[in-house]
């Protein structure tokens, strides 16, 4: 790679670091080129990104950012997960890969909103469930309190009615003589 290229690619690297909201670092080691390409293809379907990186290009393209240094965490093989439709996605493609591939990439930090994660917090995004789930989740908790009005109102109206059926039964004749007395 020429001075030019190298340019060109921190240039491009700091611009996805500005742009992603997430990323995770990761040590690819013991990957095949299918596997990477399978990694790289759930993290698409994710929203997700997957960059090799050269850790001394890496170093030059955060010193240009305001994110937090990490360089000390830029050693051996180095994959970068830019996560651009949030955090939850790609920690979740990324879990469900390594537990098929031997725990393989495995997380080194992640890096979101200016702050450090560490890999036992990346792991608890991993696990939370997907937007779909807790909007479904959200939705439950909404209808619980409606449906409970609803039905303490309807048990009212079944009172009422039956209070009414009851007097109707009764007849005229019975309720004049209520009356009498």
């Amino acid at each position: 790679m020429d001075r030019g290229a190298k340019e060109t690619f921190v240039t491009e690297l700091r611009d996805r670091l500005n742009k992603a909201p997430v990323v995770y670092l990761t040590d690819f080691t013991g990957l095949s080129v299918k596997e990477m390409t399978g990694l790289r293809r759930s993290l698409k379907e994710s929203g997700a990104e997957y960059l090799v990186v050269k850790n001394r290009l890496a170093k030059l393209a955060f010193a240009e950012t305001e994110l937090p240094d990490i360089t000390e965490n830029l050693e051996g093989p180095t994959g970068m997960v830019f996560g651009y439709d949030g955090p939850v996605a790609p920690a979740k493609a990324l879990s469900e890969f390594a537990k098929l591939h031997d725990k393989k990439p495995a997380f080194k930090l992640g890096i979101m909103d200016a702050e450090i994660l560490d890999t036992a917090q990346i792991d608890r995004i991993a696990k939370i469930p997907s937007r779909e789930v807790l909007l479904a989740q959200l939705a439950g908790v909404l209808e619980a309190p409606l449906a409970e009005l609803a039905s303490v109102l309807g048990a009212k109206l079944q009172e009422m009615a039956g209070l009414l059926g009851a007097l109707q039964a009764r007849g005229p004749e019975e309720l004049a003589e209520e009356e009498d007395e």
